[in-house]
């Protein structure tokens, strides 16, 4: 909790949430405007319509939101060369941790103002489907635990390389690696980390090509694709924590 308690103190003048803020505008922005005019069968999917390209939008700019804030969080020791200093007084395993855990408080808070925005979207616009709190939830849940991921994989980087650049590339290329498996087989998208946002998006589309309209429809849970996410946190977390602990300062 020392650990923790001293990441946030370290972060009071980073101005860390004014840039999640912008990108947080922007996709409230995109949203606002993408779900204007909406006809009789679009209020009828309204959240079903939110859940799946808020989804979408999330494999664009999450993972930036993650490196950033990855960054932010990391780079502090490598500007002040202080993390000799700092392993005095605790393990590295630990700073690992208390980074980690500072960073996901700053992911859950995006994630929750997020739903909230579809929850008040949901009301401004007028949605005629009925308001789905379970599948709300779902998707809370889902997003947080992706961008998670995705920050240990991030944070993990920011720590290995003083160079901050490395963490931003890995963020735009998974970014585009994500946004791009969702036009591949569903097989393929279980393999690349970035796209976990549309693999466990509860909601699906069905596109009738002699018609040209588009349905959608809520989806149980890929729970086999879930446990699969999970153990690929466990894999990249506990990786990354021994190589920040056996590095050389």
């Amino acid at each position: 909790m020392k650990g923790i308690r001293l990441e946030f103190y370290k972060l009071r003048r980073r101005k860390i949430w004014v840039i999640i803020l912008v990108l947080l505008v922007v996709q409230c922005l995109w949203g606002m405007w993408a779900f204007r005019n909406m006809d009789a069968k679009k209020l009828s999917q309204g959240y079903m319509q939110c859940l799946y390209h808020f989804s979408v939008l999330n494999t664009i700019m999450m993972p930036m939101i993650a490196a950033i804030t990855a960054s932010k969080v990391c780079d502090l020791e490598h500007k002040g060369q202080t993390f000799k200093f700092l392993l005095t007084v605790m393990p590295a395993g630990a700073l690992f941790d208390a980074k980690f855990i500072c960073a996901s408080m700053y992911m859950v808070a995006v994630g929750v103002a997020q739903t909230a925005f579809i929850m008040v979207l949901g009301k401004v616009a007028g949605f005629t489907e009925t308001f789905p709190p379970g599948y709300l939830l779902y998707y809370l849940i889902i997003t947080i635990t992706v961008t998670v991921v995705i920050l240990a994989i991030q944070q993990a980087f920011s720590l290995l390389f003083t160079n901050q650049m490395v963490s931003f590339v890995i963020g735009i290329t998974g970014s585009f690696a994500g946004l791009f498996s969702l036009f591949l087989p569903r097989n393929i998208q279980r393999g690349i980390l970035w796209s976990y946002y549309g693999v466990l998006m509860p909601v699906r589309m069905n596109w009738d090509s002699q018609t040209r309209i588009a349905d959608l429809q809520y989806i149980p849970v890929d729970w086999s694709s879930f446990w699969l996410l999970m153990g690929l946190f466990a894999m990249i977390y506990f990786t990354g924590r021994r190589c920040f602990a056996r590095k050389e300062r």
